[in-house]
């Protein structure tokens, strides 16, 4: 029986030497499909005005980061700093992506540092690219559309907020409203009475965060309340494609922020009907000539203006009522009582 023993690694390791595990199935079928397409030529034509020709450290490369992202969203890794660390630790991933051996994955700051380099609208086109390609392949149906929005932390902390008025911090706020009410050096103790004691407390109007304008108050689900964003998706429930996201203000209820989402998917079906007829006019067509005919959502998104919208847009939706205390639900009895309504 052998013993595990500390040792120095070699200097120097022939390629040929190093570890070189079975690529990841899906992975390198998905590589497969991209180069078919010719993603990396795109993507580097859609990105080419940000970065600069002859100066300038070497940056992140467009068809690595965007294959990041993607696998960030396959693996379900919500931050950077994970996404990273997965590359860095997986050689399959680090094949996927296009990492050589003899090179380090990038890390956080760097994938950072290229996200915040290009613009909402080429990730919008990229993103418009990679729908095409689900149409081309038959998963993109466009009739029956699922819509749910989920709360993201963001980025900044609660504390570091400031008056929108003014610019105070929130210690400096509470030190003001215990100065008025008699205490001229106020304790943490003092500022802590102080502050349970207000009433309404966080409101999105008066304060923002200095280092995250977009970040909204939000309870979370688990009861805490943090700055958030809110993404919203709406999903081809036939095949489980997404067709559009909107990023919407965290504090904002489902009912207020569904128009936006449904329209943009709404856009983006229309905009596939157009591409498929111009490409194959003669071949029988793969997504919805009508377009969203039906929309799927939970109880949140249940309110009698939403439901109106609905009908007038000519749109069947299936969202269960919300229950109300005092009153029975007879579901199924009647289309309207069980939350389904129906725009024809």
């Amino acid at each position: 029986m052998g013993t595990r023993r500390e040792h120095q690694e070699e200097l120097w390791i022939p390629t040929c030497s190093l570890a070189r595990p079975a690529g990841h199935p899906f992975y390198q079928r998905l590589n497969q499909l991209l180069a078919e397409h010719d993603f990396d030529r795109f993507v580097e034509g859609q990105c080419q005005r940000f970065y600069a020709a002859v100066r300038g450290r070497p940056g992140l490369a467009p068809g690595i980061y965007f294959r990041l992202l993607l696998v960030g969203y396959f693996e379900g890794i919500d931050s950077e700093r994970g996404i990273a660390w997965r590359a860095g630790d997986s050689l399959s991933i680090r094949e996927f992506v296009g990492i050589r051996m003899n090179e380090e994955a990038p890390d956080h700051t760097t994938i950072s540092r290229t996200r915040r380099l290009i613009d909402v609208e080429t990730h919008q086109q990229v993103f418009a690219w990679v729908l095409e390609r689900l149409a081309e392949a038959g998963l993109v149906k466009g009739k029956r559309i699922g819509i749910d929005a989920t709360a993201l932390e963001a980025n900044a902390a609660l504390r570091s907020i400031v008056r929108r008025d003014n610019g105070d911090s929130y210690e400096e706020f509470l030190k003001g409203l215990a100065r008025q009410s008699g205490i001229e050096t106020p304790t943490r103790e003092d500022l802590g009475r102080v502050d349970r004691k207000r009433k309404k407390k966080g409101s999105n109007r008066e304060w923002v965060n200095p280092h995250d304008p977009d970040a909204r108050i939000t309870k979370m689900k688990d009861g805490r309340t943090h700055l958030a964003h809110k993404a919203e998706h709406a999903v081809d429930m036939d095949t489980g494609a997404v067709v559009a996201v909107t990023l919407q203000e965290a504090h904002l209820g489902d009912t207020t922020t569904v128009k936006e989402t449904l329209a943009e998917a709404g856009t983006a079906v229309a905009e596939l009907i157009e591409r498929e007829a111009e490409a194959q006019p003669l071949e029988k067509p793969q997504v919805n000539l009508g377009g969203i005919e039906e929309v799927v959502a939970d109880k949140g998104y249940h309110s009698g203006p939403t439901l109106q919208q609905m009908q007038a847009a000519g749109v069947r939706t299936y969202i269960p009522e919300k229950k109300q205390a005092g009153k029975r639900h007879w579901e199924g009895a009647c289309p309207a009582k069980a939350g389904v309504f129906s725009g024809r």
